[in-house]
């Protein structure tokens, strides 16, 4: 039988939550897709005014389930099998929306699909590091994958034998609005990754704290090459071990002080 070579339909899924400065511009990236679907949590600040402005169909899913959940969520409200997931700091680039509208087109989408990230720090693109090339899987057939919790974050898991390629285009990523935001958010982090560890079973030693936060800067900064995105790379290689050592010296005292 001949393979189905009609064109395939697509849902855009973004969660959200006090987006109203960056929704627009990750909606008007999606603009190829057949439905957008945002699911908020709770917004007051006009986010799901503002997306329903722009056609989206918006969904409140609140309190907050956790990311995996929430995203999950979002996908199971799609019209469509395929699905691509953003967040509302992530932008579709022209040219990889025009790499996958061309595969739509052609009926040509198989599976799921990894896509690179390139992210803007305090004002610049980092090329290098642990930002880039930061691929991630957001285009799949729903049919064939689950979002599963991997706290602070989440990754979309395909079935065994599903194939699974990477783009050549990439999401545009403004991932902290601030400097002050980037620490709040590696706090935040720091104790859910903790919390999360905790529950598994795992246990720090003085090896995670005094070996494991190195090894990240210099990662990030020599083996990554994050040195060549200059001060920005040499920040972001301290902060990427101080989360690090944050991380497991909370999950070193949970045992001992019952939290993070």
């Amino acid at each position: 039988m001949a393979a189905d070579r009609r064109p395939t339909p697509i849902s855009g899924c973004v969660i959200c939550f006090q987006e109203a400065d960056r929704i627009a511009d990750c909606l008007r990236s999606l603009a190829f897709c057949d439905e957008i679907v945002v699911v908020d949590s709770g917004s007051t600040d006009g986010t799901r005014e503002l997306a329903a402005g722009l056609g989206a169909r918006v969904i409140e899913n609140a309190p907050f389930p956790g990311f995996a959940a929430q995203r999950q969520f979002a996908i199971d409200q799609a019209g469509h099998d395929w699905v691509l997931c953003l967040d509302a700091d992530e932008r579709v680039t022209p040219e990889l929306g025009r790499e996958i509208a061309a595969l739509a087109a052609a009926g040509a989408l198989r599976g799921g699909y990894r896509l690179p990230r390139r992210s803007h720090y305090l004002g610049r693109v980092m090329r290098h590091g642990l930002f880039w090339p930061d691929r991630k899987l957001r285009l799949f057939d729903r049919r064939c994958g689950r979002v599963v919790a991997n706290p602070p974050h989440d990754h979309v898991e395909l079935a065994a034998g599903t194939p699974c390629a990477d783009l050549a285009g990439c999401l545009e990523h403004l991932n902290y609005r601030s400097f002050r935001d980037h620490l709040r958010t590696i706090d935040r982090y720091a104790r859910q990754a903790a919390e999360a560890m905790r529950a598994s079973g795992r246990r720090a030693s003085p090896f995670d704290l005094l070996v494991r936060p190195p090894s990240v800067f210099v990662k990030s900064l020599l083996l990554k090459l994050g040195v060549l995105d200059g001060w920005r790379g040499i920040v972001c290689a301290v902060l990427a071990g101080w989360h690090d050592w944050l991380k497991y010296w909370r999950l070193f005292r949970l045992p001992r002080r019952g939290r993070a």
